[in-house]
């Protein structure tokens, strides 16, 4: 057992989640640790590979049924999601976003053909997805994008800015969101279609590890088959952005887990005034304080995990989860920063990658400040968004 479980939390689970958690744990061992920060530094990561390999072990649209995917519980699901972001968050970002965003757009809201062509190779890790709901000017106010569909006999014509997407410089097929005359709509968009531009968005501080990029549609033609018939309206995107956020709200403990353990190690090796940090009372009581909040955040993702499995998971239960989790995994990297003092800036150890990445993480796919208004919304029944 961890030394880090100290509700005995693991007891909770079932041998499955277990098996699952320990075969991802695996093979970010032998695929992720060894040269994730050489990715980091270098902004560059293999993501097919990386896909190909998660795709044989059923990580890609894993918590999906049918169509090649493992049809695994949301708990399991979780767990993956924590052993790989406890790797990187960019590489949990991956796999988060084929399968939660993408994927799951495409088997909630697509036709069976859709379904047919592009889920398979997906879960096989084939075909690389990305899912472009933010806009340049919108990223928050989603409702108020600027990318537009329109009818042009039986075909549509798309036009508009795509920011910060996740997968688009690989990307095999977008996922793109567009208003129409009456309600914002999704299409299945080959990335090849002539008018589709992926560019890479270099020089980031944070996330180097992921593949990031601005999908530019100038006079995209495509079928009308190209459209998810199911998707009508804004809430088919935000209930995407609920699937994925679950995952987040496991994935950000893995990051946390990852320098605590690294903090722990330090402290107990490292001499100063004659004695390991360790021992220190307020090396101590930093290390205790952290502890506490990792198991809070971890009983709270596997209670919503229980919830989602049980088909009684709300959107505003995955806020509280998001919130709370991502702003306590953050915290936890940046106390553990200053245990290893100067180490702590250096690559050679994980925990400055870490926080540089849950910087991002606080921010997509619902700011802190946008959850705290669906809570605040929730216990209030009022709306303060506009």
């Amino acid at each position: 057992m961890s030394a880090l479980d100290l509700l005995y939390v693991d007891a909770s689970l079932g041998e499955e989640e277990r098996q699952i958690r320990a075969v991802v744990r695996q093979v970010v061992d032998d695929w992720v640790r060894p040269h994730v920060a050489g990715w980091y530094e270098d902004g560059q990561v293999p993501a097919r590979e990386l896909a190909r390999e998660f795709g044989k072990l059923g990580l890609l649209g894993m918590h999906l049924t049918g169509y090649g995917c493992a049809g695994a519980s949301a708990v399991a699901y979780g767990l993956a999601c924590l052993e790989l972001e406890a790797g990187d968050s960019g590489v949990r970002s991956l796999v988060s976003v084929q399968g939660s965003l993408a994927m799951y757009a495409i088997w909630r809201y697509g036709s069976e053909e859709q379904k047919q062509r592009w889920l398979p190779a997906m879960a096989a890790g084939e075909a690389i997805g990305c899912f472009g709901l933010t806009e340049p000017d919108h990223g928050s106010d989603p409702a108020s994008m600027t990318t537009r569909a329109r009818r042009d006999g039986d075909d549509w014509i798309l036009n508009g800015t795509k920011m910060w997407i996740t997968n688009a410089p690989i990307a095999d097929v977008g996922v793109i969101w567009a208003r129409t005359d009456d309600r914002v709509r999704g299409f299945a968009v080959p990335m090849d279609t002539p008018g589709v531009t992926a560019r890479e968005i270099r020089h980031k501080m944070s996330l180097r590890a992921s593949l990031t990029g601005e999908v530019v549609l100038d006079d995209v033609r495509l079928p009308a088959d190209a459209r998810l018939p199911e998707a009508i309206g804004l809430k088919a995107p935000l209930s995407c952005l609920t699937e994925a956020r679950h995952g987040i709200v496991w994935g950000a403990l893995g990051a946390a887990r990852d320098c605590l353990e690294t903090a722990l190690s330090y402290a107990t090796t490292r001499t100063q005034f004659g004695r390991p940090l360790a021992g220190f009372q307020l090396t101590q009581a930093k290390l205790a304080d952290m502890a506490v909040e990792w198991n809070k955040g971890l009983l709270l993702a596997l209670h919503l995990g229980r919830l989602a499995d049980a088909g009684k998971l709300r959107p505003e239960q995955v806020s509280v989860g998001k919130l709370n989790n991502v702003r306590e995994a953050l915290a936890i990297a940046r106390q553990c920063r200053t245990i290893l003092g100067a180490n702590g800036i250096s690559g050679e150890y994980p925990v400055m990658r870490h926080a540089n990445n849950l910087e991002s993480v606080l921010t997509y796919e619902g700011t802190s400040e946008i959850h705290q208004l669906v809570i605040g919304q929730r216990l209030t029944g009022l709306s303060a968004f506009a």
